[in-house]
């Protein structure tokens, strides 16, 4: 259930994949470790009885998602406007350079506030627990495992996928200005959309 929720592409990957082509390899998996933190602090919501408050509440679940989206539209302005640095950057390892802390944490308010991950480990984890062995909350943070590992190897992949596309159109200084002002307007792009959904 897990590995098909998390194959179909939502806004941890879309921000992975835009950090990847915007900033590197590097970026993109300390991006994948920021999300991975990020979701499990939603298991833990979940595991101690927030992400029922969050699933029945529409005006929780509005500023949750919300809040993501402009977080989401921020890093992809961010991203647009310093589109012509990518050369340099490149040049000089700059990108490798870009602050690791930093990184995770704009990867774990995204992976935090993702809607379609609260949601999915509000409704599913429940299913899987045995309230009779007791020390449920306990059992959920257990299960949670499962998914967050399957998002580590499919976020990884995604990020070192569009890393290699990135390295390959670092040739030439318009193609590597086009793809960080892409991964800008991708990230803009998707926080509207996460902004506009209503699930």
């Amino acid at each position: 259930m897990s590995l098909v929720v998390i194959a179909i592409p939502g806004p941890s990957v879309l921000f992975v994949v835009g950090r990847a082509l915007a900033h590197g390899r590097r970026t993109a998996l300390a991006t994948v470790a920021g999300n991975l933190l990020g979701s499990y602090v939603l298991v833990l919501a979940v595991a101690l009885g927030l992400g029922t408050l969050v699933q029945s509440s529409t005006t929780v679940f509005t500023v949750v998602k919300l809040a993501g989206a402009a977080y989401l539209v921020h890093l992809g302005v961010q991203a647009f406007r310093h589109r012509g640095r990518l050369r340099a950057d490149v040049a000089a390892g700059a990108g490798e350079r870009r602050g690791d802390l930093r990184t995770v944490l704009d990867g774990l308010v995204v992976g935090a506030t993702n809607p379609k991950g609260l949601v999915f480990f509000a409704a599913v984890l429940p299913q899987f627990v045995d309230h009779a062995a007791g020390h449920v909350p306990a059992q959920m943070m257990v299960l949670g495992l499962i998914p967050a590992g399957i998002g580590l190897i499919c976020d990884t992949a995604w990020g070192l996928g569009a890393s290699a596309a990135r390295t390959w159109l670092a040739g030439s200084d318009r193609r590597l200005s086009a793809i960080g002002g892409a991964g800008g307007v991708a990230l803009i792009g998707l926080g509207f959309t996460v902004a506009a959904g209503r699930n």
